[in-house]
């Protein structure tokens, strides 16, 4: 349908206006059907990474505030080492001590907090980025002091990537019910099949006894 909505002399205005409707699906829609996947596996995976930005957020701005002296990113003026170190260490500390204490979610939480300070803020350096280019200082009113809702969640959607992909990687198992609703839709020789190689399976390992009538 583009393509055959394409019109001479506003080829450019047409792929212009292409690219920014995938780029706004990519960061706004794509994101939020990875964040509602990663619902779906638990809250503790929406509360922790979303708890984390937030956190490295706030004592970032602490640390820069008492501390900072170098600038970390021309994108951001206010950004500096200090205060992206400082966050960093803190949000590493806030993971282990805001989780359950359950092995090994320990250990997920270090890497999730870890992404969270370490490449999560770029998140918010694209965002600066983005609003430089239009020179608009924030995207809303909606929090006096502190811009709209995007520009608090401008690291969000780094993270929700992050999580997604780490979840599937080294979490997500073999689903049981899910493996049980493909095999109701196989023929039954091949169900009869994966059935007897299955219960083949299992008298091997000793968890079922074979008959002489099944013999």
């Amino acid at each position: 349908m583009f393509v055959l909505s394409l019109v001479k002399k506003h080829y450019r205005l047409q792929f212009y206006m292409f690219g920014w409707t995938h780029v706004t699906l990519l960061i706004v829609v794509t994101q939020s059907h990875l964040v509602i996947h990663n619902l779906f596996e638990g809250m503790i995976w929406f509360i922790v990474p979303i708890s984390c930005v937030i956190c490295n957020d706030i004592m970032a701005y602490m640390f820069g505030f008492f501390f900072g002296r170098t600038p970390l990113i021309k994108l951001s003026p206010k950004k500096t080492w200090e205060g992206f170190i400082g966050g960093f260490f803190a949000t590493v500390v806030f993971g282990l001590l805001k989780t359950v204490r359950m092995y090994p979610f320990q250990i997920h939480s270090i890497a999730l907090s870890t992404f969270a300070s370490l490449i999560g803020p770029f998140g918010g350096f694209f965002a600066s980025g983005f609003k430089r280019a239009f020179k608009i200082k924030d995207f809303a009113n909606t929090i006096p002091g502190h811009g709209g809702i995007m520009d608090r969640f401008d690291c969000q959607y780094l993270m929700a990537t992050f999580v997604n992909v780490y979840i599937a990687s080294f979490i997500r198992g073999p689903n049981p019910s899910k493996l049980i609703q493909r095999f109701l839709t196989l023929r039954p020789d091949q169900q009869l099949h994966i059935f007897n190689t299955l219960r083949s399976h299992l008298i091997d390992k000793g968890m079922l006894t074979s008959t002489t009538e099944d013999e």
